[in-house]
């Protein structure tokens, strides 16, 4: 079945293609389960993640967003996968925990061999990098800090275009510690990956 999902500020529904029944998705929230989030996220090309019967539709990327994400993707991907690594990009689910889906912008395995990669979603990572959307930027810097953290994933990169900053989180026991925020002008550099670094003016700069 072909479906379509719209969102605004009100209203999160769902629309069956063949004859526009709509299905007003609020009224259900706290009762999906995670064989229905499944297969809802399946069937559309919007971003959805979901936290104990709760789902939640993320908003469309931007230019801008995408830009950079680009660049930081092909820049994890030259370095890592010749060293027999594996990185991809949103979309695709992560679960956190059974119960709780992410789906993290760049999702990294050190091992591409990793029995965490799956295919319909992976079962964690080494490190995710999320670009802060300017929908909700708490989303980003604070509940998925949480998220990762309770995930066990040793690193966490925080892309933020609004103030034009890298964020980089390790996992130190069940918290994380900032290895570094870096501002333009700055290399940013990773705790797990020795010797990857990322230039910031470049990185602000490919938009």
């Amino acid at each position: 079945m072909a479906i379509a999902m719209r969102t605004d500020a009100e209203t999160l529904k769902i629309t069956r293609a063949s004859d526009g029944l709509e299905l007003d998705l609020e009224l259900i929230q706290g009762m999906w389960t995670e064989a229905q989030y499944l297969k809802l996220s399946a069937a559309t090309n919007r971003l959805i993640e979901f936290t104990d019967g709760q789902i939640e539709v993320l908003p469309m990327p931007t230019y801008k967003h995408q830009m950079i994400l680009r660049f930081i993707f092909l820049a994890l991907m030259t370095f890592v996968e010749p060293l027999g690594g594996r990185v991809l990009f949103a979309a695709l689910r992560m679960q956190v925990r059974p119960g709780k889906f992410r789906e993290p912008d760049i999702l990294l395995l050190r091992d591409a061999n990793d029995p965490r990669c799956q295919n319909r979603y992976w079962l964690g990572a080494d490190l995710v990098v999320e670009v802060v959307s300017e929908d909700n930027p708490e989303r980003d810097t604070v509940e998925k800090v949480l998220d990762y953290a309770e995930a066990g994933i040793p690193e966490y990169w925080i892309v933020n275009p609004q103030d034009e900053t890298v964020r980089v989180l390790s996992l130190q026991g069940e918290r994380y510690a900032e290895h570094g925020l870096f501002r333009r002008g700055a290399v940013a550099s990773s705790a797990l990956l020795e010797g990857f670094t990322l230039p910031l003016d470049a990185l602000f700069d490919a938009v």
